[in-house]
């Protein structure tokens, strides 16, 4: 939903952008201009943790996530031999 919402914003900035360098408005198109880098940058970041996959960490002081090991059964879902899986450690 994020990306989603960036991509948005920077369309809508950028179009404001060129709308307000063609009214004649260099005051309102820098602040649009300025608002789509922002735009910009957080698409590219957002982008950027997709790549990463699911198991992004925001630093190197944070450990790798521990495997699940089918304890998080909260769905019901079966393992390969369609039994309940485990709920044990």
């Amino acid at each position: 939903m994020r990306c989603g919402l960036a991509l948005w914003g920077l369309l809508w900035t950028i179009a404001g952008t060129v709308a307000f360098v063609m009214a004649g408005r260099p005051e309102w198109a820098a602040a649009c201009a300025a608002v789509a880098a922002v735009a910009a940058v957080d698409l590219s970041l957002v982008i950027r943790h997709i790549r990463q996959g699911p198991h992004y960490q925001p630093g190197k002081d944070i450990p790798p996530y521990e495997p699940d090991h089918g304890r998080n059964d909260t769905f019901g879902r079966r393992d390969t031999a369609g039994r309940r899986r485990k709920a044990g450690p």
